[in-house]
């Protein structure tokens, strides 16, 4: 049995913010991965992936992504400042140990793992939501003779050069995928079951989110009709190219519907002028044909799945269902906010970027904590 104050699960962004806030209140703390090394998820990201929000409002607490690096920094760049991060501000995760349960016991968490058996005051989850890829099972999937993968396992798109791919999802990591695969000589479409909403990144040069943080004050609903007039202008009337349009704005759409627009890099020129194709969803499948909603239908060579993941976090926890969707409210407004000494840590999809709202729960986090200790000095960590 190990004790510890606080134990972190999770050796990521959320994880390593968790990490630095609580260092700076003077919070004993241990940090465990299942992986052999920090940063996983990133690691393994596809080539192409840039960050969607500026490297301003991408940073973690206590340290600046380089000046030197561009606006919106690279997968590879996001891995080697985790890397500086954790090297920098001395967080050492314990590595190869998955947690199998955490359980609440008198005053203390009991946290069983791969490796050893934890006892903590507290316990901050920061396992994220891409935790494990869904799988669809369309009609007649089985009978399909060429290559299926998930997203997740995408690298690039040079494997597919001159063959028929079908993407499907229209969440930006399916739609930079898409981007990709035509860089990489293959003909790319995309399968698009619901109505979306489609954003400009950069508005006359200025990130859309950095301004959007400019429009938090009003409801998201104010805020969509007031922006509606501009979107449209700069993305144009995207029902032309096959697709759906929302009858949600896309801050109205977050908040209702837990779902990111997409923050166009190109997919929509690319649509505009015939390099990937749109099609609905996926009524079934026969060999390589595939059917479509309104009678339409296609040939493929292979699928990429960008079906999103499950947290799972079910997986080593047991509480209630209420306390799990209550991590789709800001953490200012979560009901169950640090209740019995538990935490989480990058679970709410916010307008403003994952990494910035990261950066901003670790910090309200390792306050409360503080707070709930009275040995504990608490630090201001603004």
């Amino acid at each position: 049995m190990i004790s510890t104050h606080t134990l972190i699960i999770g050796a990521s962004a959320a994880g390593f913010a968790s990490a630095a806030c609580l260092q700076k209140a003077g919070i004993e703390f241990l940090i465990v991965e299942k992986y052999p090394q920090l940063a996983t998820s990133w690691r393994n990201h596809y080539d192409r992936l840039h960050l969607h929000t500026s490297k301003k409002m991408s940073a973690l607490p206590f340290k600046e992504f380089s000046e030197s690096l561009p606006q919106y920094p690279a997968r590879r760049d996001v891995v080697d400042y985790l890397d500086t991060y954790a090297k920098e501000l001395n967080i050492n995760p314990i590595f190869n140990t998955e947690v199998l349960s955490v359980k609440k016991e008198g005053e203390s968490w009991f946290i069983e793992t791969t490796q050893n058996t934890y006892q903590s005051k507290a316990v901050i989850v920061a396992t994220g939501l891409n935790h494990t890829p869904k799988m669809p099972d369309f009609k007649g999937m089985d009978s399909f003779k060429g290559e299926i993968l998930h997203s997740s396992t995408f690298k690039n798109g040079a494997a597919f050069a001159g063959k028929n791919v079908l993407v499907v999802g229209f969440g930006n990591s399916a739609c930079e995928q898409a981007i990709c695969l035509h860089e990489h000589g293959a003909h790319p479409s995309l399968s698009v079951r619901s109505a979306v909403n489609v954003l400009p990144r950069d508005i006359f040069g200025f990130p859309i989110l950095e301004i959007g943080k400019l429009m938090a004050k009003f409801p998201p609903r104010i805020a969509d009709k007031i922006n509606a007039p501009l979107i449209r202008l700069l993305v144009g009337n995207i029902t032309k190219l096959g697709l759906k349009k929302s009858s949600y704005g896309p801050m109205e759409q977050i908040e209702k519907q837990k779902r990111i627009p997409l923050l166009d890099i190109g997919t929509i020129k690319l649509i505009r002028e015939g390099f990937i194709k749109v099609y609905g969803d996926i009524v079934r499948i026969d060999n390589n044909t595939i059917y479509f909603e309104d009678n339409k239908q296609g040939d493929f060579d292979a699928i990429v799945l960008g079906t999103g993941y499950d947290h799972k976090l079910d997986s080593f926890l047991d509480i209630c269902s209420n306390r799990i969707d209550d991590l789709n409210n800001p953490i200012a407004k979560q009901n169950y906010f640090g209740k019995d000494g538990l935490y989480f840590c990058g679970f709410y999809l916010s307008p403003n970027g994952m990494l910035r709202e990261i950066g901003i729960e670790a910090n309200i986090i390792a306050n409360d904590i503080a707070k709930k200790q009275p040995s504990l000095s608490v630090s201001s960590l603004a």
